[in-house]
């Protein structure tokens, strides 16, 4: 029995180096491939590469590539977005009275200046001619109070003569200083007069210009019984219907203007510098319907929880087809770029993990390249960071690291 143990354990511990120490052989034999090669052979539609022999003890490691060459692409910004209202507002009074107009019903158009709603007047033409009629009266005030103000400067001319001669008298000892202190005292007194008979004349000028605000309040207030379109639109509500009592701020109809049409939408901080305000766009809403404009508005200011910046794109919308607040995916145009197009599998990380792919050099070595994603197709991925030509490894690019030898076959392109 102790001699079973003994082979037993022998056993174990021969099996155990294998997997830990001979991995790579036990694996190549149990699959009978050679060790050196980490993919197929390649079908006989691929070419392939003279591969110069590997140094002494030099693993190489077989692999396929796709000789690609950069071209040039509109590097265009896409983003998600929907259609706004170039204006909209909501029409409100600015007196109170009952509504005396019909209704227009929402979906009307309204050219500018066209009347939406009316109020019952009042007694606002009384107070009108009430304010008209005072007007003459507070005129009439003006000439008198100047006249007052004249007669009271010749008064005071006449005590200032009394007062001089007076003083002259007492000089030569002819009048009495009782006489002075009198003619002086008449002197003040007709400065009084005069003071009291300027601020007349500004009350009479007071009364002329409060008569004049009183007429043109109520000529305003009568202005006020009339609402208009602002500027030409469509009616998104009805007017205010006949005999509703209207309040100050009370709603009339909201007007909205749709031609023009606003694009808006926000642009990641990424990809901002791409965005010039004059650039060309276009938009296509979730009913397929397309249009084309230019960008009038890019944002200065992020928003503060996305770190977004709004952009705002103005098109044409002549036959109204377009409505406030659809979705619309939208396209703006930026400078161009040379990319080259790889199908997604090629792509890889480094051992820092960069995103970017593996290059088959001239002298047969594996090269790891970083790239910028820029637009994801149907057909592969657009991406720059590479030289003009490269030879991209699309097949083993999991097993190869800088500096590795490789041995290339290139893939015949597709037809």
């Amino acid at each position: 029995m102790r001699i079973f143990s003994i082979i037993t354990a022998v056993v174990v511990t021969l099996a155990l180096y294998l997997i830990v120490f001979e991995r790579e052989k036990l694996l190549s034999f149990a699959s009978n491939e050679p060790e050196t090669s980490a993919v197929a052979e390649p079908e006989p539609d691929v070419a392939k590469e003279p591969t110069p022999a590997p140094e002494d003890g030099m693993r190489v490691v077989s692999i396929v590539a796709t000789a690609s060459t950069a071209q040039s692409i509109d590097n265009a910004v896409l983003l998600r977005g929907r259609t706004e209202a170039a204006r909209q507002i909501d029409v409100r009074a600015e007196t109170s009275g009952l509504v005396r107009s019909e209704p227009l019903r929402k979906g009307s158009y309204v050219e500018a200046g066209q009347l939406l709603c009316e109020i019952e007047p009042g007694t606002r033409q009384t107070a009108l001619a009430e304010a008209q009629a005072r007007l003459p009266e507070a005129k009439a005030r003006l000439p008198e109070a100047q006249g007052r103000v004249l007669e009271a400067e010749a008064r005071l001319k006449e005590a200032q003569i009394n007062d001089n001669a007076a003083k002259q008298l007492s000089a030569d000892g002819f009048a009495s200083e009782v006489r002075v202190a009198g003619t002086q005292a008449a002197v003040q007194s007709a400065l009084a007069a005069v003071e009291t008979a300027r601020a007349g004349v500004e009350s009479a000028r007071a009364g002329i210009l409060g008569a004049e605000a009183a007429i043109a309040s109520a000529i305003n207030e009568i202005d006020r019984l009339k609402i208009s379109a602002p500027f030409a639109g469509l009616l998104e509500t009805d007017t205010a219907e006949l005999g509703a009592l209207m309040q100050p701020g009370g709603l009339c109809a909201t007007v909205i203007q749709l031609d023009p049409i606003k694009l808006v939408a926000f642009v990641p901080e990424t990809e901002v510098a791409k965005v010039e305000v004059g650039a060309r766009a276009g938009g296509r809403t979730t009913s397929n319907q397309t249009v084309e404009g230019r960008v009038t508005f890019l944002s200065r200011s992020s928003d503060p929880e996305t770190r977004t910046f709004r952009v705002e794109i103005t098109v044409n919308n002549d036959d109204l087809q377009l409505r406030d607040g659809q979705t619309a995916e939208i396209l703006i145009g930026a400078e161009g770029e040379k990319a080259h197009l790889i199908p997604a599998s090629s792509l890889t990380l480094n051992n820092e993990g960069t995103l970017g792919v593996q290059l088959a050099t001239d002298e047969n070595t594996a090269s790891f390249m970083p790239i910028t994603i820029l637009r994801d197709t149907t057909a592969g991925m657009w991406v720059s960071g590479l030289p003009d030509e490269a030879k991209i490894i699309t097949v083993g690019q999991e097993y190869v690291t800088d500096g590795v030898a490789i041995k290339v076959t290139l893939a015949e392109p597709k037809s």
